[in-house]
């Protein structure tokens, strides 16, 4: 009997392990480095403003978040941030690229449990080499019979991998906790799209709920994942 899905994939940050909040930590310690110089919440807009901007010169990324957070440091300034000021937020980028990998709950046993039977991939976007060193230190890579890295998904992107990986994305699913990039695209692709909500969410990620969208599924952790493709079928 032929089955609705023969292919799984998964995000990566925030689904299968933490990642937005060390760069809250990171804005919060950047935020308090120009304390005297704007107010916290106008900090945080400039700097959403600049990685809204640099989104197309540096891409997704701790690299480009790092390089927003100096051109904003000197705007708000007005050129006269203090070299020592810039030398911190040099320094906050690098302890972000070298974060801990610390895997979600359910992430490993949803994993296990789903590799026997479907193909499963690992779609992430963001810096090549920061991704790969998460990716080896989550101890999760051998589950997946493909992993890619992608500069953003889209329906493209995701058509083009679940018919390179499996049978199309008629018979593909992508668990991801975000609207925008993992479910929309995938469902415009013509997959299911699963949305598995993260405490922690980047503005920019956010989208509205396709409801309606007969392939759209919300659960609340991993741990319902493997239920939830049983009923599929």
């Amino acid at each position: 009997m032929a089955r609705n899905i023969t292919t799984i994939a998964f995000d990566a940050d925030d689904t299968l392990w933490h990642n937005m909040r060390f760069y809250e930590l990171t804005e919060a310690r950047f935020v308090a480095l120009l304390a005297d110089y704007a107010a916290p919440e106008h900090l945080s807009e400039r700097l959403l403003a600049a990685e809204r901007r640099n989104l197309k010169l540096y891409g997704f990324g701790i690299k480009g978040f790092t390089l927003s957070m100096i051109e904003t440091a000197i705007e708000v300034t007005e050129n006269r941030v203090p070299a020592a000021v810039l030398r911190e937020v040099l320094e906050a980028g690098r302890e972000l690229l070298s974060h801990p990998v610390e895997t979600l709950p359910h992430a490993r046993k949803a994993l296990e449990a789903l590799a026997p039977d479907y193909r499963l991939l690992l779609v992430t976007k963001g810096d090549l080499f920061d991704q790969e060193r998460k990716i080896a230190a989550s101890g999760l890579a051998d589950f997946f019979a493909g992993i890619e890295i992608v500069s953003d998904k889209t329906a493209d992107t995701y058509a083009r991998i679940f018919a390179r990986h499996g049978e199309g994305a008629a018979q593909a699913l992508m668990a991801g906790n975000s609207l925008r990039s993992d479910v929309v695209p995938a469902l415009r692709a013509g997959a299911w799209g699963v949305h598995v909500p993260h405490e922690h969410e980047w503005s920019m990620e956010a989208a509205d709920e396709p409801s309606a969208e007969p392939r759209y599924r919300r659960i609340g952790d991993l741990g319902q994942l493997v239920r939830l493709v049983q009923e599929i079928g």
